[in-house]
């Protein structure tokens, strides 16, 4: 598999794995639909600023899309604003959103799993 083929797989899954259609991210990038779809078939590079947006529409980092770091990560606009929040929060808030935290990701790692037993 070619380095273009793993960012479009990597970029699909990603995607996917969001719940969110082309449509939703070329929205939020600012992009046409037509060249998430190429991006996501291997036809279509893209530029470098087109690469950050993607990966901020996504909440993953450029590195990840373009090699495949070990963990996908959290990036973008999401993560700034949780931080921003948690600026403000009490030791026990914070202690309240770490758990949280916690709850939705093994949320989202069970409903991997059962959508990956599904296939």
């Amino acid at each position: 598999m070619s380095k273009n083929e793993d960012f479009s797989r990597r970029l699909r899954e990603t995607r996917e794995n969001r719940k969110m259609k082309q449509s939703d991210v070329a929205r939020r990038t600012g992009l046409q639909p037509s060249a998430i779809s190429q991006f996501e078939n291997a036809q279509r590079e893209p530029s470098h600023d087109n690469l950050k947006k993607l990966a901020s529409a996504l909440g993953v980092s450029t590195d990840y899309l373009l090699y495949g770091t070990t963990s996908v990560g959290v990036a973008g606009p999401q993560l700034r604003a949780v931080v921003r929040y948690a600026q403000s929060m009490t030791g026990e808030d914070l202690d309240m959103l770490e758990n949280f935290a916690a709850l939705l990701a093994k949320k989202g790692k069970n409903r991997l799993a059962e959508e990956n037993g599904n296939r």
